[in-house]
């Protein structure tokens, strides 16, 4: 009796060991596993230094351009073509304060000779409205960036409907992701088709380009997201979505290398695809 008592209590010892044996390896098992799944969700971060200038596009190769630094704008001129190959900038929350009015006063650019800057009389008679790059509704935060963005090296030939139709209303919805976003970075521009393209101008041969296009970055969401659009530099009456492409394909269209100031993988994933949808959300 006393030996079958012996063997139950050595059963019950062997029990409670292998019991807290297996608690004990559970636990690191868990840890890690709990850790894995942290780091999966861990929100995206780009680190780069604090002036880089994330809308700045790369170098242009075989094309000329004459890089101007403006309060509220960057804008890579083409003396050649009479506009600009691109023109970018970073909209923020602070930027969409209207301080200033509106002023219509378009200027030939001060950092052009005389004799090489586009003045307003070029577009007289041509039926083609003075198209803001970076519009002026972006520039109210100051003076001086309101008086700048109505510099001819600013604006190109425009088609009136889509000046004050389709291509305003994407001015508008990049101000509301700015406000809804905290922060976007955006370039756009005139697209030149491998064609013969018309010109505007008696004293200064403008180039008007067949379409333009526009890009946006937002670093602030997680994931970072970036979305394209291409406009048909004609009258037309369409919603946001008849319009939006991924950041590769207006490369690809224009040659130009957009943000390659971020990481590559981020860049790469980024550009390769888009979602208006979530542009939209509100």
């Amino acid at each position: 009796m006393a030996r079958r008592k012996k063997k139950q209590s050595q059963g019950v010892y062997y029990l409670i060991l292998f019991i807290c044996i297996v608690c004990l390896a559970y636990e690191p098992v868990a840890k890690v596993l709990s850790g894995d799944k942290q780091t999966v969700e861990a929100p995206a971060k780009i680190d780069l230094p604090a002036d880089t200038r994330l809308e700045i596009p790369a170098k242009l190769k075989n094309t000329s351009e004459l890089i101007l630094q403006r309060k509220g704008y960057t804008v890579s001129y083409n003396k050649d073509l009479k506009i600009p190959n691109w023109v970018a900038w970073e909209l923020t929350p602070e930027k969409l304060v209207e301080r200033e009015s509106r002023t219509d006063k378009f200027l030939p650019d001060p950092d052009l000779p005389e004799s090489e800057a586009v003045t307003t009389d070029d577009y007289k008679g041509a039926g083609m409205d003075r198209g803001h790059m970076c519009p002026a509704g972006d520039n109210r935060w100051h003076w001086k960036a309101m008086q700048e963005s109505f510099y001819m090296t600013n604006i190109c030939p425009q088609n009136h409907n889509l000046n004050r139709g389709d291509w305003k209303e994407l001015e508008e919805a990049c101000r509301r992701w700015a406000e809804k976003e905290g922060k976007i970075y955006i370039v756009c521009g005139p697209i030149l088709y491998d064609q013969k393209h018309r010109t505007i101008g008696k004293r200064h041969k403008i180039t008007v380009p067949e379409a333009f296009f526009k890009v946006i970055l937002c670093t602030e969401s997680n994931p970072p997201r970036a979305i394209g659009f291409i406009y048909k530099n004609a009258s037309g009456n369409h919603p946001l979505d008849s319009y939006v492409n991924t950041v590769d394909e207006v490369e690809r269209i224009t040659g130009i290398d957009f943000f390659p100031a971020l990481p590559d993988e981020v860049e790469d994933k980024v550009e390769a695809t888009y979602d208006l949808s979530l542009w939209k959300k509100n």
